[in-house]
């Protein structure tokens, strides 16, 4: 087992991880950039050291000075948690050059993977079931047209190195396909310095389910069920549940066997997770795998009671998984939702500041995985989720009714945050019911209320002050007559106080 291990990575996650260490008995390394010299992963680290300025291409993402770091902590592991250099191959193989291990999948699967087209071409051969679509990269219009005509409209279009909708053109018909063509590559181009692109026949209404693995490096691999991520916002997940409504047993057994060929087809070892789109009739189809530790990994801890963080350190130091197949139990159901830091009404645009109030909901099956306190600054430079918030109960309806409760008990000043959002979906029939899809929130989120112009803000603030300041207007006089507190009266003999 390792003595320490270096987080490549800040907010959340990383505090994940440095729990994850002391339960293990390991010590904690942290980095950070000027933005971060007093976030809290940096208070609860073990040791921690100063990376560069505040934008990540400076610091987070820079891989010479985080190996640099790792070699002066005396690290023997570096985790990247979610994100930042969690994904990328080149990041994995510095570690191996320098000795030091990548607490993740080796360098090939991570290639394999992240590259769609290799990835759909080892899923065929592994008869993992993948969406009707291009084997090979398309290179021109006319060849898209002839694919679209073969397969059917609606299609889509995606970069082939893409990931996060990036790259990404929805086509209903042969008039669109140029524009969405063109679209696709300059968008994959800028985001991934690859403008290959590749099409898949468009399914209506899928939903989002993703398999759990895990494998270690004795040969051992095991499904750990699913998780329900339909609740997207512009391709990027919001909501997650597990396990789905959607999944019985059987459809449970088939998507996690097929999770598993995918990840020994890939030489897959550590944590990963293996992505499907669904049909309402239960047949499913290989999307991606994201090779890392995903954002809504808790709820399936909660549901089967493996720490998958433990997990991931304890297979990167060699040894064997501490479960097999058989070992997994799914109990009970468990919600995430992701608290952000951004503003509904104003089309969900980022909002930062100081957290002048914040305080978290507790009490019985609520887990929050946050990286700020109050006080804290959500930044410009990084993501601006404040917390995970998550609910474990007897059944789904138990999870959501304490789902709610929590959402009620947030409190949260100075920036806006989706926490009425929240509210919304899971108050929606169609959500208490499981009817879910990836076009959920375009088809039944209404904000409650329109936004208010600044204007009218500033006046609605200016009354309320005035209101405030008469309602509260203590004169010298008052003040004379009141010298003594109520506090020290209640106290003397005979006080009004005492009284019974």
């Amino acid at each position: 087992m390792f003595k320490k291990v270096l987080i490549a990575n800040r907010g959340e996650i990383a505090i994940r991880v440095i729990r994850a260490c002391r339960d293990l008995g390991i010590r904690s390394a942290a980095v950070f950039s000027d933005a971060d010299r007093g976030a809290l992963h940096v208070r609860l680290a073990d040791e921690a050291y100063y990376i560069g300025p505040p934008p990540s291409t400076e610091s987070y993402l820079v891989i010479d000075k985080i190996i640099d770091v790792a070699k002066k902590s005396g690290a023997e592991g570096i985790h990247p948690g979610y994100g930042f250099l969690a994904e990328n191959a080149k990041f994995a193989r510095a570690c191996s050059d320098a000795g030091i291990v990548f607490v993740g999948p080796p360098p090939d699967a991570i290639e394999m993977m992240g590259d769609k087209m290799a990835a759909r071409k080892a899923m065929i051969a592994a008869d993992v079931p993948i969406v009707p679509g291009t084997e090979e990269p398309v290179e021109r219009e006319e060849q898209a047209i002839n694919i679209a005509k073969e397969i059917g409209f609606p299609i889509l279009i995606k970069a082939a190195a893409g990931g996060g909708g990036k790259g990404m053109r929805i086509v209903a018909e042969e008039s669109e396909i140029k524009s969405g063509v063109r679209g696709a590559r300059s968008e994959a181009k800028s985001a991934f310095g690859d403008d290959r692109i590749y099409i898949e026949k468009y399914l209506a209404r899928p939903r989002h389910i993703e398999i759990q693995v895990i494998a270690d490096t004795h040969g051992n691999c095991v499904y750990l069920g699913e998780r329900e991520c339909s609740i997207q916002r512009r391709h990027q997940k919001v909501i997650e549940e597990a396990p789905s409504p959607l999944v019985d047993e059987v459809m449970r057994k088939k998507m996690g066997e097929a999770a598993v060929a995918a990840a020994r087809a890939a030489g897959y070892f550590n944590a990963g997770t293996v992505e499907f789109l669904a049909d309402q009739d239960k047949n499913f189809y290989f999307l991606e795998m994201n090779t890392r530790l995903q954002v809504e990994h808790p709820v399936t801890e909660l549901i089967t009671g493996i720490d998958l963080a433990t997990e991931q350190i304890r297979v990167a130091s060699g040894e064997r998984l501490s479960f097999e197949q058989d070992d997994v139990r799914i109990r009970g159901h468990a919600i995430e939702c992701r608290i952000y830091a951004e503003d509904p009404l104003s089309g969900f645009l980022p909002s930062t500041g100081l957290l002048r109030g914040y305080q978290e909901p507790s009490g019985p099956g609520i887990r929050v995985d946050s990286g700020v306190y109050e006080g804290a600054e959500i930044s410009v430079f990084y993501d601006p989720m404040i917390s995970k918030l998550l609910s474990y109960g007897k059944d789904r309806k138990q999870a959501i009714t304490r789902m709610l409760r929590a959402l009620e008990e947030y409190r949260i000043t100075g920036v806006a945050n989706n926490i009425e959002f929240h509210k919304d979906i899971l108050k929606h029939p169609e959500f208490i019911a499981g009817n879910l899809s990836t076009h959920f929130i375009d088809e039944h989120y209404r904000p409650a209320e329109e936004p208010v112009s600044e204007i009218e803000e500033a006046a609605a603030v200016t009354v309320a002050l005035a209101e405030h300041e008469v309602r509260n207007k203590v004169t010298l006089s008052s003040l004379k007559k009141n010298v003594t507190s109520s506090w020290k009266m209640s106290w003397r003999p005979g006080s009004e106080f005492n009284k019974k």
